[in-house]
């Protein structure tokens, strides 16, 4: 993680995506004029890491023995999905719309358990916003994770990952129906 928060290479194609956002941050060289020249982005790669960053590498640790290779290849994923699931942005396959896409298909193929969570108050995003956000990593097992993984290589789209999410609640809907606190639907 220390080569990626410091691999330039990074910078340009997360920032310059018009739906991304592409906020970084800016500072300026101690004691020198606040030029163009002097001026540095921070972290160099754009990234600022956030808790749980890491599980977005961590699975590749599983398919390569050269680190190099786990490298470049962990930064093209990144590249190509993982940078949309932590910036807020209007491309399609961003957060943002994720979020919508799971909360559509919950109300769409599960009504009785989406009016049971708006009975209660409760935000089913906020229930599984984890895990979209990570793509799942940390919350499947690596085998499991890298099978996801592939569909989202193979259908080239994160809207596997709301799918899922709406997968698993339909799955454990029987005992979310008993449940009357957003505590009890999380353990």
């Amino acid at each position: 993680m220390l080569c990626f928060s410091r691999d330039s290479e990074i910078l340009a194609p997360v920032t310059t995506d018009r739906s991304a956002g592409g906020q970084v941050i800016h500072a300026v060289l101690q004691g020198k004029p606040a030029t163009l020249e002097n001026t540095l982005v921070f972290p160099p790669s754009g990234v600022i890491p956030f808790h749980g960053f890491t599980m977005y590498a961590t699975p590749f640790c599983y398919l390569y023995d050269n680190p190099c290779a786990m490298y470049y290849t962990f930064r093209a994923f990144y590249l190509r999905y993982w940078f949309r699931l932590h910036t807020v942005s209007s491309h399609e396959q961003g957060i943002v719309a994720l979020c919508l896409l799971f909360e559509r298909l919950l109300q769409c193929h599960e009504p009785q358990l989406w009016t049971h969570f708006k009975n209660l108050h409760i935000q089913p995003i906020r229930i599984v916003f984890k895990w979209l956000m990570r793509g799942f990593s940390g919350h499947l097992p690596p085998e499991q994770l890298l099978y996801l993984w592939d569909l989202i290589l193979g259908y080239d789209s994160l809207e596997i990952i709301p799918l899922l999410a709406v997968t698993i609640l339909s799955f454990r809907k029987e005992n979310l129906l008993q449940v009357n606190t957003q505590q009890n639907v999380e353990v």
